[in-house]
């Protein structure tokens, strides 16, 4: 199970990639939140997919689960939510500012004076 969230988890990184290469702005932001589930996917296969019991004190059980992995995304989620939603909001005002969403158009002057 691990190889197939490994190689999802590529999948969403290379779309990532690929979306953060164009030239709008709408494509850029869309592929920073596929990265950071890309991310997020492939911290969790590194954790190790284990069934087993919650590490409580008290509790016997056979196997645990490592909580770290989850803790870890969890804090990551909540940091690319903030990301994200700066980014919508820069993406927004700048369109309402140079209407246009396309980098290039919005470096400035062709001339760079």
């Amino acid at each position: 199970m691990e190889i197939v969230m490994t190689i999802v988890a590529g999948i969403l990184i290379a779309t990532a990639v690929y979306l953060m290469l164009s030239r709008s702005i709408l494509r850029i932001v869309i592929g920073t939140g596929l990265l950071s589930h890309g991310a997020h996917l492939m911290i969790l296969t590194m954790g190790g997919l284990k069934q087993g019991a919650a590490p409580l004190l008290g509790q016997e059980a056979s196997s645990y689960t490592d909580p770290l992995p989850q803790a870890l995304i969890l804090t990551a989620i909540v940091i690319s939510f903030g990301v994200t939603s700066f980014f919508l909001v820069l993406a927004y005002r700048a369109y309402q500012e140079l209407k246009t969403d396309d980098m290039d158009k919005l470096r400035g002057n062709e001339n760079h004076e």
